[in-house]
């Protein structure tokens, strides 16, 4: 492997800030491109994409949902995560799975 990975997660529990803070310093340093926490106290998920070096907070689409801007077609529905949802998230990854985006993210890959 070179680089550093496009994607990282973490799930933060007791230890949010270190998740918010140095970890996301960290990862910015080495070129994350997108950094999502799932902020367990705070009941909300967290999205963080790498804009010229400096992490940028990713906000919903108008859909309510995360869509990666590294990996088309990626989605993640926030509010289904908090609550444990596991069917409205599959259904959620379904939907961006099914985009003429994620189409054409798979041919680049081949």
């Amino acid at each position: 492997m070179e680089g550093a990975p496009e994607l990282v997660g973490e799930v933060a529990s007791s230890l949010e800030s270190i998740d918010l803070h140095s970890k996301k310093r960290d990862y910015e340093r080495a070129g994350v491109k997108e950094y999502l926490v799932i902020a367990l106290r705070q009941k909300r998920v967290i999205w963080f994409v790498n804009r010229s070096g400096r992490f940028e907070e990713l906000e919903p689409q108008l859909d309510g949902f995360y869509h990666s801007e590294t990996f088309p077609g990626l989605w993640l529905n926030p509010v289904a995560f908090i609550v444990l949802d596991g069917k409205s998230l599959l259904n959620t990854l379904r939907i961006g799975l099914n985009t003429t985006e994620h189409a054409e993210f798979l041919k680049r890959l081949q």
